[in-house]
């Protein structure tokens, strides 16, 4: 039987550096890099992850994700898991928020830039 896409997101996630993985308060899973959330998974069908309001506004407009479920018009994006094919492009947004993480306080020019550029939908 296969993982599924939350085990899958989990276990990739997991093995970056620094990463930790703890329950969430809301149930499900949380990512952290130190004391900073990187983001987390209401099972396998959502993820959340926090973002400046600038970059939020661009995954929202690329398409990448959608405003956060419960606070809309906070820097806050969900992402809908509908199933296995959906893995890659939630953990392109884990990867972006990892690298706002340890650029943290440097030119976020690029981080941005990944943040539109084409290669998760």
């Amino acid at each position: 039987m296969s993982d599924s896409p939350a085990t899958k997101i989990e276990r990739e996630v997991a093995s970056w550096p620094g990463v930790s993985v703890e329950p969430h308060r809301f149930g499900g899973v949380e990512f952290r890099v130190g004391r900073r959330e990187l983001g987390h998974l209401h099972g396998s069908w959502l993820a959340d992850l926090p973002f400046p309001t600038r970059i939020r506004e661009e995954l929202v407009t690329a398409g990448k994700a959608e405003p956060h479920h419960v606070l809309p018009k906070s820097g806050w994006v969900s992402r809908r898991i509908a199933g296995h094919h959906d893995v890659g492009a939630v953990v392109e947004l884990f990867r972006l928020n990892y690298e706002r993480a340890w650029t943290r306080g440097k030119d976020d020019s690029a981080v941005e830039a990944a943040a539109t550029s084409s290669s998760v939908k």
